[in-house]
């Protein structure tokens, strides 16, 4: 039996069968179906290309902001550009603004050729919802209408999904709006981290409420929430019935769990995962294609927080992480890596440990001034009634 939590010690791979490809479009099919999340500062075209070399899949760009593509900054072209091994170019979006997202979405399939695009209804953080974007943009039903209908025009026939949140808080869920409009103005799927925003990455992701999600749903269902090993990915799926699943935090530092997915989705017991020499060999892949797509000031000081993530929970990493931290140089990175014992085994109390993003929850998520009134007031409109 391969490597695994205590938690996941009895989960049988798949049975053949048992899952299905998830279609975004006739000629555009994901298996496994597993999907990696956009992810700010993460997902750029050095990380896909090496999370792709370990398996299958869809593998999206971090999220760009529409209004930026539509007055064509620099800083946001770049973010929106792909290598010349993808395939299949996949990207998010994101912006309150339908001229904007309509814009966006046209340059993305006619300039950028891109196959993909994915709307973000779920960023939690203060920059992005109070502009009314990310997560805010679900508490207004009759905009979010208008923003996924221009997005889904501006594609043409290439296929629109939509990632979201349960909500802004416990008190206030949006997911039920968000699922029927998604449907409604033409979206292949839906994704949903199983969070409000409020909880920003805190506590655990409410799978059950994944489940109410997909039967509510006319359109498949991704989970995302919580999938640290391979057999959570079947976890997931199993108890709630989602179509596939969407990976995050999970595969920070570990590209490989892609391997291990296509493998249990495959019916076959996962390899194990990679002895410390092994991992620090990808590590210092990825640092080159770092180095070679940003340069090498910026692409070094994107590198210093992969040091951290690769070398986390190996006995004797945390002796080199501070000196990691402060690179200038691969050089010098390698100096470091020197120091540790390339033989070490992957430790199983590493396989659950978080890497990014470990902070608490947020006592209210911002919001434009004004924004849950015209929220109650589409509501009422799109439901028919009178205010």
């Amino acid at each position: 039996m391969s490597l695994r939590s205590s938690l996941n010690a009895s989960v049988p791979v798949a049975a053949p069968g048992e899952f299905a490809p998830v279609a975004l479009s006739p000629e555009l099919s994901v298996w496994p179906p597993v999907v990696l999340a956009p992810m700010a500062g993460v997902t750029n075209p050095p990380y896909r290309s090496i999370c792709r070399q370990q398996g299958a899949g869809l593998y999206v760009a971090e999220m760009v902001h529409a209004r930026g593509l539509a007055e064509q900054d620099s800083k946001t072209l770049g973010l929106a550009s792909f290598g010349p091994d993808e395939a299949v170019r996949s990207i998010q979006i994101f912006g309150a603004d339908p001229v904007a997202m309509e814009t966006a979405a046209r340059f993305l399939v006619e300039e950028v050729g891109a196959h993909h695009i994915d709307i973000n209804l779920g960023c939690p953080v203060r920059k992005v919802t109070s502009k009314g974007a990310g997560s805010a943009l679900p508490a207004r039903p009759g905009l979010m209408r208008e923003v996924i209908a221009a997005t889904v025009r501006g594609a043409g026939d290439r296929p629109v999904t939509v990632k979201a949140r349960l909500g802004l808080d416990d008190e206030r869920m949006t997911w039920q709006d968000t699922v029927d409009v998604a449907a409604g103005e033409g979206a292949r799927w839906i994704s949903v981290h199983a969070r409000t925003a409020a909880q920003l990455y805190s506590g655990q992701a409410r799978w059950n409420v994944l489940g109410e999600i997909k039967e509510r749903a006319t359109i498949p269902v991704l989970g995302n929430g919580d999938i640290w090993e391979a057999f959570d990915a079947l976890r997931m799926m199993r108890e709630t019935g989602c179509d596939g699943v969407v990976i995050g935090r999970g595969c920070l530092g570990r590209p490989w769990l892609f391997r291990e997915l296509a493998e249990v989705f495959d019916g076959q017991e996962p390899t194990d995962p990679p002895r410390l020499g092994e991992v620090l060999g990808i590590l210092q892949e990825h640092a080159e294609r770092l180095v070679d797509f940003f340069g090498e000031r910026k692409g070094v000081l994107e590198l210093r927080k992969w040091c951290s993530w690769y070398t986390k929970g190996f006995p004797g990493a945390a002796v080199v992480r501070g000196g990691l931290q402060s690179i200038e140089s691969l050089e010098q990175m390698r100096g470091y890596l020197a120091q540790l014992d390339p033989d070490l085994p992957f430790p199983q109390r590493a396989l659950r440990v978080a890497r990014a993003k470990r902070g608490g929850s947020q006592d209210k998520v911002a919001l434009p001034d004004g924004w849950l009134d015209l929220g109650a007031q589409e509501a009422v409109e799109q439901r028919g009634g009178r205010q």
